[in-house]
């Protein structure tokens, strides 16, 4: 082991383990010396790995190496999970012109209702989750909700009236609220900084997969329906079918996914260190399991996570709507129920390629905010064609919806941001709250805005989106504008603060990605 690592003494500050260390200070702060005593709870579970005082140097090579082994062991099982978290969502859609609104006898707004009310499961449980994904085994803890959300959604098959439907849907969002902010702490834990744009463009760009892997399976299973195949209603097989699959992929994630990179069962004894050590110029450790309230307060303090916040609901009130519409919205362009299924899926392919474009090219020129506006432009596009096309004019109607779903690709870019700009695992466990609480708010607005009595064109609906996207853009602008000025600002007051769980306000040595 000796020609891929070497132990020195810790003298400077980058391994400090908090013995000289007396008050925390943030970049508002010009007097770097002061500071607090640094607590027992303070240090990141990564220090466990260099308790000696050992500095760990990972050559290239071996870099390489172990970024192949995390991201064959990984990345396969968070992206089929991450297929099927959309699949979920837009299996409701599917099931809408599949005979769902008859069989279960939906009324007026019961259907929008139905949408909304995923996202209030999801709000409701979305900080206890995250509080518990800080505090129990962070793969353990997502491998259970994702084997409850499998079955739970299997159990939709049953149901028979709304109140049935409306309950299963409100457990399905608590279940399901584990995942995203869960991925992207999983993503911040074994990934530099410079990796994870990429990679949280990939496992997010499986939404679009499941689009296109959900339309397939919903039109063949429609076609067996019209075939009078089946014994109960074909939209019953789809849910049976996408909860079996989820359950199956629950197991596999507890199996296969550690909780960090200390307890991997597929890394040697000397490759968890260097796992661990690969990752220390992310400036953040792999987790703190202790709540801490000066990080909390300075979340909820941080004009970056608000901004972040408001970017969440105002991109996501467009998402709320057309993912479970899309189906209806394609019926009103003038094809049929069956047609619709197939149509729906290039609009995942339209998402799979910008997501991984802008993922690829946000992390090799170092720019992921700027970059993420060419999918944002696009979706603008596609917002204007479907408010501005006449009826006739079905083929650009499609088209322009399908632009609209490159629009995913700076939610992307600022989720990633989470893993890369926030750090202290309180405060990046809160921001990443804040981001899916206001994701919620936005996905329950959005389904309300498509009523009943603006069908079948939709266009106040579609009006919404075309705002909605704009001020999205303006505050990208904004998030990227106020990181630059940050980076100036650390500048000056740069220090090497290493394994200590601090904020990225705190820390003078951390700079924010683009």
């Amino acid at each position: 082991m000796t020609d891929i690592m070497h132990t020195t003494e810790a003298k400077d500050s980058s391994i400090n383990n908090g013995a000289d260390v007396e008050k925390h200070e943030t970049v508002d702060d010009v007097d770097v010396g002061k500071h607090k005593a640094i607590g027992v709870h303070d240090g990141d579970e990564a220090m466990a790995a260099f308790q000696d005082g050992q500095i760990v140097d990972v050559d290239e090579d071996t870099n390489r190496r172990l970024l192949r082994k995390i991201d064959r062991h990984i990345l396969p099982i968070m992206c089929a999970v991450y297929c099927m978290n959309y699949l979920d969502k837009t299996t409701l859609s599917y099931a809408s012109i599949m005979g769902l609104k008859e069989d279960i006898h939906l009324v007026g707004d019961n259907y929008q209702w139905l949408a909304s009310l995923f996202y209030f499961g999801y709000l409701t449980w979305e900080w206890p989750t995250v509080r518990l994904l800080q505090r129990l085994p962070i793969a353990k803890y997502s491998g259970f909700c994702v084997i409850c959300w499998g079955v739970t959604l299997a159990l939709f098959a049953v149901v028979h009236d709304f109140k049935g439907a409306a309950i299963i849907r409100f457990l399905l969002g608590a279940f399901e609220s584990a995942v995203t902010p869960g991925w992207a702490l999983i993503t911040s834990q074994w990934y530099k900084r410079s990796e994870q744009g990429s990679r949280t463009g990939l496992w997010f760009s499986f939404n679009g997969f499941a689009q296109i892997f959900g339309g397939v399976i919903a039109y063949g299973i429609a076609i067996g329906g019209e075939r009078d195949i089946y014994t109960i209603q074909s939209w019953r097989i789809l849910f049976i079918l996408t909860g079996s699959l989820t359950f199956v992929l629950g197991i596999i994630f507890l199996i296969v996914v550690p909780d960090n990179q200390l307890k991997s069962r597929w890394l040697s004894e000397t490759d968890r260190v260097l796992a661990v050590a690969r990752v220390r110029v992310n400036q953040q450790g792999i987790g703190n399991k202790h709540f801490k309230t000066y990080q909390f307060k300075e979340a909820l303090m941080d004009p970056l996570a608000w901004a972040f916040a408001f970017y969440s609901i105002a991109s996501n009130i467009p998402n709320g709507g057309i993912s479970n519409f899309f189906s209806q919205l394609i019926v009103s362009f003038g094809y049929s129920p069956t047609q619709s299924l197939l149509l729906g899926t290039p609009a995942g392919a339209v998402q799979v390629v910008s997501l991984l474009l802008s993922g690829y090219y946000g992390d090799k020129y170092k720019n992921r905010l700027l970059v993420s506006l060419g999918g944002l432009s696009l979706a603008v596009l596609g917002a204007i064609l479907l408010v501005a096309l006449p009826d006739a004019a079905k083929a650009g109607k499609l088209v322009g919806y399908y632009l609209t779903l490159a629009g995913t690709t700076p939610f992307v870019a600022l989720l990633s941001l989470i893993s890369s700009n926030i750090a202290g695992y309180t405060k990046k466990t809160t921001v990443a709250a804040m981001y899916l609480i206001f994701y919620c708010a936005g996905n329950i607005i959005g389904p309300q805005t498509f009523r009943p009595a603006d069908a079948p064109g939709f266009i106040p609906a579609k009006v919404t989106i075309l705002v909605c996207y704009v001020l999205c853009m303006i505050d990208v602008i904004f998030i990227w504008w106020y990181c630059r000025r940050m980076n100036q600002k650390k500048a000056a007051l740069r220090a090497q603060p290493g394994w200590l769980d601090l904020t990225d306000k705190e820390n003078p040595e951390f700079v924010y990605t683009l």
